[in-house]
């Protein structure tokens, strides 16, 4: 006997700028993971459906496809679409975004995936700050994931920092927002209720050169090299920190483009260097110029990496194996909260 199929709810939000075929899919899975539709059991047809919601064929059909992939559902020929019996095996699919490839960066991605273990498979993309690489990518994958962690850097078409372009905030917003994790940077340009764990790049830096303000009193200028040619830009709101920073509590300061082939080391500076490059750089020349850090010349240096620690380097950074478990943790726990990362401030031999 042909067993009947099984009655499916389909709600459509007519303002929302996900397609609706992605809607039904999820509408769908929502009603197989939650037991409403049995494993085994039958779903209406595509005409069923179509007709049903006043949906087009091919919009029901493209949900279909996205539920085959899923391994949510199979088809039997003349006979209908079922649910498979190896839901209890499915795994959380993740399509993870990470703007450059840098060891913090994947600091961050490693730590996700091992909070997550065996409930998740991960893929990372690198779309390397270049908005069109970033869309492609979701729109490439948007169909096919549970969950989309996203770090929002972007590089504008004069080469400076910007936290999203309005392309950008178009294709995010065709993501379900449930499915949303925003890591790293700013969420306020994104509307709905959504999870993300975010830096505050000026209040941040303000507060580290806090921590490190008797050290730094010793000094009697403060310069930070800050490149704005560089091919991942930072946000410039280091800049407004720092400049606030200097300022309240009446630093010399001066803002470098970058390290000079041949720099003028003068008594009692102390550098902050936002890129690694330039931080190598600047090693050379102290080095070079037989000065010793921490004493002639101070250093400190954003982001921390093993190196750094090892070369006994004093840094300003976000935890960012913190990051990636406590993202993984929003997951794993199906809650959508907003909260900043904490900020470290960790003083070694060169200041």
């Amino acid at each position: 006997m042909k067993q009947e199929p099984q009655n499916i709810i389909i709600k459509k939000n007519k303002k929302s700028s996900i397609p609706k075929f992605i809607q039904a899919a999820d509408r769908i899975t929502d009603e197989i993971k939650s037991g409403k539709i049995k494993l085994g059991e039958c779903i209406p047809s595509i005409r069923e459906l179509s007709n049903k919601y006043s949906m087009s064929r091919d919009t029901i059909e493209k949900a279909y496809k996205i539920l085959r992939d899923r391994n949510l559902i199979f088809s039997v020929k003349g006979v209908g679409n079922f649910v498979t019996d190896v839901i209890s095996e499915s795994k959380i699919d993740v399509f993870f975004l990470i703007n450059k490839p840098s060891s913090y960066k994947m600091e961050v991605y490693n730590a996700f995936v091992d909070t997550l273990g065996i409930n998740g498979h991960v893929n990372m993309y690198l779309y390397y700050c270049d908005e069109t690489l970033f869309i492609n990518a979701l729109k490439k994958n948007i169909a096919h994931y549970d969950y989309f962690v996203i770090m929002p850097h972007f590089r504008s078409k004069v080469k400076n920092h910007v936290n999203y372009t309005s392309k950008v905030i178009k294709a995010i917003e065709t993501i379900p927002k449930d499915k949303l994790i925003i890591l790293d940077n700013s969420h306020n340009e994104i509307s709905g209720s959504f999870a993300a764990i975010y830096q505050d790049f000026k209040e941040d830096i303000m507060y580290a050169l806090e921590k490190g303000l008797e050290k730094l009193k010793k000094y009697k200028k403060i310069i930070l090299v800050y490149s704005t040619k560089a091919v991942f830009p930072y946000p410039t709101s280091v800049m407004v920190g720092f400049k606030q920073f200097c300022e309240e509590h009446q630093f010399d300061y001066e803002i470098l483009d970058g390290i000079d082939g041949d720099l003028e080391f003068k008594s009692k500076e102390v550098y902050i260097t936002v890129e690694d490059g330039e931080l190598v750089y600047l090693i050379q020349q102290i080095r070079e110029k037989n000065l010793v850090m921490g004493k002639d010349v101070g250093l400190i240096s954003y982001n921390e990496t093993p190196l750094k620690a090892l070369l006994g380097i004093t840094v300003i950074s976000t935890d960012f194996k913190k990051m990636g478990e406590d993202a993984a943790e929003l997951i794993l726990n199906n809650k959508k909260e907003i909260f900043k990362n904490p900020f470290n401030y960790i003083e070694r031999n060169s200041i």
